[in-house]
Formats: structure tokens, C-alpha cells, sequence
């Protein structure tokens, strides 16, 4: 079979390797004669170059480095924006070649999945001229102009969006907001978080691709599931469009087949159902499937309540004496999410599957400001987000419509995605100038392009709710079409209903599928309708440093559900290094003011990528300088984490110590940033956790022990479903010496689900003899089995005193026991570490401890990820590891290594990282990190005898030599594993 006739086979090809772009103005030729006579050569001969697609061309310019890498360092004040180049600088030709040669009656589309901002396409010397719109889809039928022998040359001519916009000297939200007139990101003009975008996003920045069937062609299927009696019985629904492209009438097959994976790689198929159907001939038919029962089917949760159960949904039509014209398939999650407003708190409740849900997750921007946007980037971010133990992600209006695979990795993750479509307040009325106060000039575009994301993503199971707009409600007629198209089918109405509501679910009986959406609730704003103050007005933040006792107090916020909140986000000092030159590692200035406050000065590097200072002159004293002033970057960045991991715990614990009696939820801003950004974020752009990721771990567990730190009193969160019976809290304090000097087990208790339960206020800061620095280490136990549920570590101080005595304490050595096992399969490792503190325990604590000492992770064992097992129960990922290893080396016995210290004591803050083989040094830096590298924890403590276990999984870069290393604040020997 020649190349040309496999390329025939019925299904879709996606076009990614391959292309050639250039400067619109360096090419002389037509897109005519670039695709009959004129094709550029291959070799990428200038003005050619090899292209970024699905990208950007400023992506593009980056990869054959003709600009320099505007995320690191100043490099971006290098690199000419569109404001002073002109559109036609960035005005890209992009070219490929591909291969198809249908056969008989087949039809071939070549898809668009997103260009920004419009474009005229070429292929074999015919051009179509795509309209404007950032977000819409752009499908061809190219059928008629596909050359005989398969040989096909396609030239795309990308232009900017209209009204790119000037930069202002002082910056903005927005820039100058003109990009507000176009249907495009607004991101790209610049925000307090992020520098400018010298082309805008301007490219063809989402997947392209061709789909060869036959005459018959399936468009759009609408998936809804509905429920009965206590979701025992189900139903799915589907409703879809046939279009008939040929000019016979067709009678066909429309098949559907349904199935799950039961274990391992066996599927079960729960339906296969077949319906007769006949198309008249050049004609667009709507098809509703009947109905498909499935009783007690399994059901999707988000993160945290239970398991995220897909189902593999077929779709094939066949035309009777053709054979398979077209097919479709999505995976498919059932369950039902009601929102309303909570009377009591005046916030927006979320229930899924009829229970209701905290929410505790964060706002989204994009992964990559250049959008570099891939399966793999996409799958880390959305598991770390579950690492985090979050549940739900707001993607933030200024962003993008985020694309499938970002949806799809928020299925099988469970996070809840809260979409907003493209206004913002900065930039759509309400900004400093105020500007558009019509939002974009084209309010039929923007519709157009509302639509077609709906189509493109209501299928996934983890989409919550569509939003309108961030900080602003779209214009008039916009939000008034809106509200129509996305109305909720009576089905999915909130069961608190009126008269009337209760009288429209009798009058219609129509199917949920053929709604647009009707599924899940539109809101116009997000401060409005149970976010915020619910009415506009500018009532979410604040967006800086706090005391961490600030979090637990009534007064911090007042409404009930926060949609934004921020404050710092230093990454290690490793990415410091890895993304900026020597000039960049300089520390902020510490200038200590007249009333005691420290205002914090940084470089211009630190300026330009939107540092947010530890202090907040007058209002909160620097929480960096508590520790003692730092000497150097890395002394700095390591005091940063440990203000990272407080700051964020405490932020989390504080909305959780109010859960359902003052709070429905709160979204952090935010939890990543898509450059080298130094402000609001959990990690870096390199992918590499900050303290704080794990202090929202530790918060956010479903079932939590927690300290107060406003009133000091012990409580115990229980969000799940089930009551928490035969539990305890034990509580116990380590000062500097080593020394135990308060223990105690409280009485047996129970915990209703979704409840605070107040356990009794921490005695010790009140004793005669209280250390001025100490620890506390707080656990849930089950009585029955001495199972921990929850652990949590605090370092505390007395009121008036700091944390600099723990500058003493980085001399102790605590004696550590470290031990390691190695899986190897590919390229991809998994690595068991063990840790445990051999210093004495208290001989108090020894004779009444009701808990276990060994841990699985930092949390006790009710951490969510799958990859922490216990040891002799090898389940879920971790067995799947195991059975998958196609490589064992010699060296993968567990091997086992004692530190010797002299020193009793905590282990203080112990982490994790992962490194190449290479050496660096300060005059010679290189960044040796290996990365994404998944953690079951880190940024640890263990007290004396406690012992806990870490999995560690990392896919190692070819021909690397990856090494596991240990450093902590009181550990300085730089433990490393070789594998």
C-alpha cells in the first residue's frame, strides 16, 4: 500500500511535524504559487524556517533562535513588540506538505481548531478565507482540490488580531485595553503578573488536522446523563448532527456502544445498540438517540469524594453497501452538578451527585504564555493540581477557552473547571481609563465563538460552570443571549424550584441533549450571584502578604465565596538561576522604615517579573525577616518556602475553619503563572513545586486536623460523606532541645460529615515554662487500627517573638536512617524513599502513643494520590508500575544508608529533588534539575521516631544519569541516590 492510499484509511490525521514559516513581508510569492509552482524547499532555506504548529510565531522565531527567550531575565524588553513593529511584522506565512488520496466516495475536511486572529488558506492553488475569531474551530471541505496523487501542499497567511494594542510606560491591566475590541486573549497586553506578549498569540495556535470519511459525516454529539431514585436508575442521552454530503438519499446504520474498564485493560460493554436512519441526499439531519438505561452506573467524583468513573462513548455510522463513513468517540463521565446560591451565607454551593462540595482550588491563566500547550504539560499541571488535593480551577477570562486535553486530564483528575468567556473588568468597562465599555466591537463574532466552545467542551464531566466574564458582566444583548442558550434544562434545575419552575418541568418533556448546554448553571460575572459581594461590586483579594492568624479571623473576608485570592509565590532558588543571569540573583534590599517596617526592594530582573514583597509596610511586618535576615539567594529562597508553605496552609485551613457556616468556597490567585513570574504561585513555569504546593496539600486533605491560629483551639475537618467515628487527636510539642514537654491524646470522638468540629484549645503557649520557638505535631487517629488520617506540623512562636532561633538550629544533627528502592521502565522511574528520624523518643510519649510511627506520607495515610500504597498492599498505580517494568537493574535491590548525628531532635523541613548527573557551580551555573518530577510529599518534618515514605516518579531526560537528593534545614549532607 503506497503512502498515499494508507493516507485514505477512514479517520483523522493530525497535521503537526513538518512546517515552514516565514515573514509575510520576506515572501514575494502568492499563497497561489506557494502551492502550485513556488513551494518553499524543505531544507528551510531563508526566509524560511521550520514552524511552531499548533504555536505561535513568536514560538516560532524561538525555536530557530532568531529572538532570544523573552522568559528569562530582561530578554523580553529586547524582543519589538506589534505596537512599534506594525501587524505585518508578525504577519506569518506557515506551509506543509501532506498526503491524502481519497477513493471511491470518501470526503476529506482539513480542521482548524483555533487560529488567532484570521487567515487565508491555500491548498493546491485554491484559497478560502477563514474569518476573524480566536476562538472558533475552521472546517474545510477539501475534497475537490486534493491532487490525484496524493501530493498536497497547504500555505496558511496568519494575521495578528486587529487591535493589538500600545503598551503604556506604567504598564496596565491590559495594556492600553485595546485588544478588548477582538475576540482574543487579553492576557497578551500585559497584566501585574505577566510581561507583554510581543505578537499577541498570533498563529495557528491550536491542533490542525484532516478527517477522511464517507458521505456521511458526524458533527458535534451532545452527551447528557440524568438521573432517578437516588441516582440508582440513569440515563444517557445523545443528540447529534448527520450531515449527507453526497446527492443519493443514504440509508445507514447509526451505531452506539458504550463500555468501561473493569480492570487492567478488560473493558465491560454495558450497551451496543443499532438504529436505521435514512438522509436525503445534500442535507444536515438531528438525530436524537433514544435514551440508554444504565442502573447504578458508575459515577464521576470530583477530587476527593470518591473515583472520577469514565465511560469510552462509540459513535460509528455505517451506510448500507459503503461500510464505515464516519465515527466518534469521547470519554464520558456521569453525574449531575446543581448550583445555587446558599441562603444562609449568600455564597454559590456546588453539589455533585447531590452532595455538597467545599470548594478549595484556584485560578488558571493558561500553562504556557506562548502556547506551547501539549498532552504532556497538560497532564502535569492537571495532576498537581490534584496533588494539591484541589477540586475545583477557574479558568480566567483573560485566558483562554482551554482546550480538550485540558479537559480530559480534569476528568480523569477530578477537578471541577469553572470556564469564563472573554471579558474582563480591566479591560471591558471598568479599567483605569475605562475602555469598551461595549466589550468587542463584534458581538456576533463573539457569540459565534461562545457557541462553538460550548460544542467543543460540554461533554466533559469535570466542566462545572460557564461564567460570563472576570470582574464584569458582558455586554447587554451578549449576556441577555447567553443566558438563553445556556438555560438550564428543567431537569437539571436545583430542587429548591418555584411554582412556576415546577410547572415548565411539566410542559417540557423535550430531550436534555438538545440543548446547547442545559446542564450546568451560566453566571454572568464573577463577582456576582453568590461570588463575591454578588453584585459587582470589587469584593475579592486581597492579593498580598498576611499574617497567617489573619486567615482564621471573621473580619479577613465577609462574603461567601472568594473567586480570588493571592499572595506571594518565590520558586527555589534553582529556578532563580535557571531563568535568570547573575544580575538576578541579587536579593532584595531589607530598608527598614521609621514606624519598624521593612519595605522590601528588589532588583530590576525581580521588578520586571512582578515580585511581590514578604512585607506590606504598615499593615504587616516582613515574614521573610522573622527567621533572620537572609545572606544570599539561596538562604533567602529557602526562608521564602518556608513562608510559602505557612502563608498558603493557613490560608486554606482559615476558610475551611468557616466550612458551610460562613464559606462555600475560595479560589486562590493563582496556582501557577505561564512565564517566569515571581508572584501567586504553587510552582514555577519549569514545573518545580514550591513549599507552598505542599502546604495546600496538607490543608486541603478531605479529612483534616488542623490548629486555629486565631483563637488557638484544636479542630477537626471532615468534608466527606461519612461519619468519622473512633477517632482521637494526638498533640505533641518539640522544642530546639529535642526535648517532648507536652503530650496528650484527647477523648474518643465523632466527626458528622461536612463538619468543623472544635476540640479543645492548645494549653502550652500559655504554660510558665513554654518555649519561645517550638514545634507542634497534631494527628488524627482511628483508635481501632492506630491509623493516622491526618497529620499536621506546625513551627510556632510565642506572641511578640520570631522564628530566629531556628537560625541556631540549622547546626544540629539529627541521626537520620534513609532508604531507597528503584523502579526502571523506559525512561520513566519510581523511586520509594524512607526516612526515618533515629533520634530518642520522649519516654512520655513512647509509653501512651496511640499512633503508628511509621507514615505513608507527610499527611497520615488519608492522602488522595494514588501513588502512596502501604507496603505489602500493591494497588492501583503503583501495581501497574510494577507489572509494566520492562527493565530491572542490578542495583534496584532497596539499599539503605545511616546518618550518624549527635543531635536529638526534629528533622526540620526536609525536601526532595532531582538531578541529572552534570555539575554545576556558582561561576558556571547550570540547572541540573530533572523535571516534572511527581512527590507524594515533600517539604517535611519528621519528630524523633517517626519514619515516612515518599514516592517519587520522574520520566529522566535520554542518556541521563538521574541522582534522588535529600536536604533539609537542619540536614546538610546532600543524601543522594544514583541510579
Amino acid at each position: 500500500m503506497s503512502a498515499a492510499e494508507a493516507a485514505a484509511a477512514v479517520g483523522k490525521r493530525v497535521l503537526d511535524t513538518g512546517w515552514l514559516a516565514a515573514r509575510s513581508t520576506e515572501v514575494a510569492l502568492t499563497g497561489v504559487e506557494l502551492t502550485t509552482t513556488h513551494p518553499p524547499d524543505t531544507s528551510a532555506t531563508a526566509p524560511w524556517m521550520h514552524a511552531a504548529v499548533p504555536g505561535t510565531v513568536l514560538g516560532t522565531l524561538l525555536k530557530n533562535k532568531l529572538i532570544p527567550d523573552p522568559f528569562y531575565g530582561l530578554n523580553n524588553q529586547a524582543i519589538i513588540d506589534i505596537a512599534d513593529s506594525g501587524r505585518e511584522h508578525y504577519t506569518f506565512w506557515f506551509f506543509t506538505t501532506f498526503q491524502c488520496a481519497p477513493v471511491g466516495n470518501q470526503h476529506v475536511s482539513l480542521n482548524f481548531r483555533g487560529i488567532n486572529y484570521s487567515a487565508e488558506v491555500y491548498l493546491n492553488g485554491h484559497e478560502e478565507v477563514l474569518p476573524k475569531g480566536m476562538f472558533r474551530r475552521h472546517t474545510l471541505d477539501i475534497t475537490d482540490v486534493l491532487h490525484p496523487d496524493g501530493n498536497n501542499l497547504l500555505a496558511v497567511l496568519v494575521h495578528p488580531p486587529d487591535h493589538p494594542g500600545t503598551i503604556p510606560p506604567g504598564g496596565g491591566q491590559g495594556g492600553d485595553h485595546e485588544i478588548g475590541k477582538d475576540v482574543a486573549t487579553q492576557y497578551v497586553e500585559g497584566w501585574d503578573w505577566i510581561c507583554p506578549i510581543r505578537d499577541r498569540n498570533t498563529g495557528i495556535w491550536d491542533e490542525v488536522s484532516i478527517s477522511i470519511t464517507g458521505p456521511l459525516k458526524i458533527a458535534d454529539p451532545h452527551l447528557v446523563s440524568t438521573f432517578h431514585d437516588d441516582f440508582k436508575r440513569s440515563y444517557l442521552h445523545c443528540t447529534l448532527q448527520l450531515e449527507n454530503k453526497s446527492s443519493w438519499s443514504a440509508d445507514c446504520t447509526l451505531k452506539i456502544q458504550v463500555s468501561t474498564e473493569v480492570e487492567g485493560n478488560v473493558c465491560l460493554v454495558e450497551h451496543l445498540q443499532n438504529y436505521a436512519i435514512t438522509i436525503n441526499p445534500h442535507s444536515v439531519l438531528e438525530y436524537t438517540i433514544p435514551p440508554l438505561f444504565f442502573y447504578k452506573p458508575n459515577l464521576w467524583w470530583p477530587n476527593g469524594m470518591g473515583k472520577q468513573s469514565l465511560y469510552n462513548v462509540e459513535i460509528s455510522i455505517d451506510i448500507n453497501g459503503f461500510g464505515e463513513s464516519d465515527s466518534w468517540s469521547h470519554y464520558f463521565g456521569f453525574r449531575k452538578i446543581e448550583s445555587t446560591i446558599d441562603d444562609s451565607t449568600g455564597g454559590r454551593i456546588f453539589k455533585v451527585n447531590g452532595e455538597p462540595i467545599f470548594i478549595r482550588g484556584g485560578n488558571w491563566i493558561l500553562s504556557d504564555g506562548l502556547l506551547r500547550l501539549t498532552k504532556k504539560r497538560y497532564m502535569t499541571d492537571i495532576k498537581f493540581h490534584a496533588d494539591m488535593n484541589f477540586n475545583m480551577i477557574r479558568c480566567w477570562g483573560g485566558g483562554l477557552a482551554e482546550r480538550p486535553d485540558f479537559y480530559h486530564f480534569c476528568d480523569v483528575y477530578g477537578l471541577m473547571v469553572w470556564q469564563e468567556f472573554w471579558i474582563t473588568g480591566d479591560v471591558d468597562g471598568r479599567g483605569v481609563p475605562v475602555s469598551n465599555p461595549d466589550g468587542p466591537l463584534d458581538h456576533g463574532l463573539f457569540l459565534l465563538c461562545a457557541r462553538d466552545t460550548v460544542k467543543l467542551l460540554r461533554n466533559h464531566a469535570s466542566l462545572a460552570l460557564w461564567v460570563g466574564g472576570n470582574e464584569q458582566v458582558p455586554p447587554v444583548d451578549i449576556n441577555k443571549t447567553l443566558k438563553n442558550d445556556l438555560k438550564l434544562h428543567p431537569m437539571f434545575i436545583s430542587y429548591q424550584r418555584t411554582k412556576a419552575q415546577k410547572i415548565c418541568l411539566s410542559q417540557d418533556s423535550s430531550d436534555p441533549s438538545k440543548y446547547l448546554d442545559g446542564t450546568r448553571v451560566y453566571v454572568q460575572g464573577s463577582m456576582w450571584d453568590g461570588f463575591a459581594n454578588g453584585k459587582g461590586g470589587w469584593s475579592d483579594g486581597p492579593y498580598e502578604i498576611q499574617y497567617p492568624e489573619s486567615f482564621f479571623k471573621d473580619s479577613f473576608y465577609k462574603y461567601g465565596f472568594n473567586p480570588e485570592v493571592g499572595s506571594v509565590g518565590v520558586p527555589v532558588a534553582a529556578t532563580i538561576r535557571a531563568t535568570m543571569p547573575p544580575e538576578g540573583w541579587n536579593i532584595p534590599i531589607f530598608k527598614k522604615n521609621i514606624d519598624g517596617y521593612i519595605k522590601e526592594i528588589p532588583n530590576p530582573i525581580w521588578d520586571y517579573h512582578k515580585y511581590i514583597p514578604y512585607s506590606k509596610p504598615g499593615k504587616v511586618h516582613d515574614q521573610i525577616e522573622l527567621y533572620g535576615r537572609p545572606e544570599d539567594l539561596d538562604d533567602f529562597c529557602e526562608k521564602a518556602q518556608l513562608v510559602n508553605y505557612v502563608q498558603y496552609r493557613a490560608l486554606l485551613e482559615g476558610w475551611t475553619s468557616f466550612m458551610w457556616t460562613k464559606f462555600t468556597g475560595v479560589l486562590i490567585w493563582k496556582t501557577q503563572n505561564p512565564w517566569t513570574g515571581l508572584r501567586g504561585q504553587f510552582y514555577d513555569h519549569l514545573q518545580d513545586q514550591t513549599a507552598g504546593f505542599y502546604g495546600c496539600r496538607c490543608a486541603a486533605e478531605p479529612i483534616h486536623v488542623q490548629l486555629n491560629l486565631a483563637s488557638f483551639f484544636i479542630e477537626v475537618v471532615n468534608t466527606t460523606s461519612n461519619e468519622l467515628t473512633n477517632v482521637a487527636v494526638e498533640i505533641s510539642i518539640w522544642d530546639l532541645d529535642g526535648a517532648s514537654p507536652y503530650y496528650k491524646v484527647t477523648e474518643k470522638m465523632v466527626v458528622p460529615p461536612k463538619k468543623v468540629k472544635q476540640i479543645m484549645e492548645m494549653e502550652y503557649p500559655k504554660m510558665k515554662n513554654a518555649k519561645p520557638v517550638y514545634f507542634l505535631l497534631l494527628k488524627l487517629v482511628r483508635l481501632s487500627d492506630k491509623e493516622v488520617l491526618s497529620r499536621n506540623f506546625y513551627w510556632l512562636h510565642l506572641p511578640g517573638k520570631d522564628y530566629k532561633l531556628l537560625e541556631q538550629y540549622r547546626q544540629k544533627t539529627v541521626p537520620l536512617k534513609i532508604g531507597s528502592k528503584v523502579y526502571v521502565s523506559g525512561r520513566a522511574y519510581t523511586v520509594r524513599m524512607s526516612i526515618e528520624n533515629r533520634s530518642n523518643k520522649s519516654t512520655a510519649e513512647s509509653a501512651t502513643s496511640v499512633s503508628t510511627m511509621d507514615l505513608v506520607d507527610g499527611n497520615g495515610s488519608n492522602s488522595i494520590s494514588e501513588e502512596t500504597i502501604c507496603e505489602g498492599q500493591e494497588t492501583g498505580l503503583w501495581s501497574k508500575i510494577r507489572r509494566g517494568i520492562d527493565l530491572a537493574r542490578s542495583g534496584d535491590k532497596p539499599r539503605t544508608v545511616e546518618v550518624n548525628g549527635t543531635d536529638s531532635g526534629v528533622a526540620f523541613f526536609l525536601h526532595f529533588s532531582v538531578h541529572n548527573s552534570e555539575s554545576s557551580t556558582q561561576e558556571n551555573y547550570r540547572d541540573t534539575r530533572i523535571l516534572p518530577v511527581h512527590y507524594s510529599d515533600n517539604y517535611f518534618s519528621l519528630t524523633p521516631g517517626e519514619k515516612m515514605t515518599v514516592d517519587i516518579s520522574f520520566e529522566a531526560p535520554e542518556g541521563s544519569v538521574p541522582r534522588v537528593i535529600l536536604r533539609g534545614w537542619n540536614y546538610h549532607l546532600y543524601h543522594a541516590v544514583t541510579m
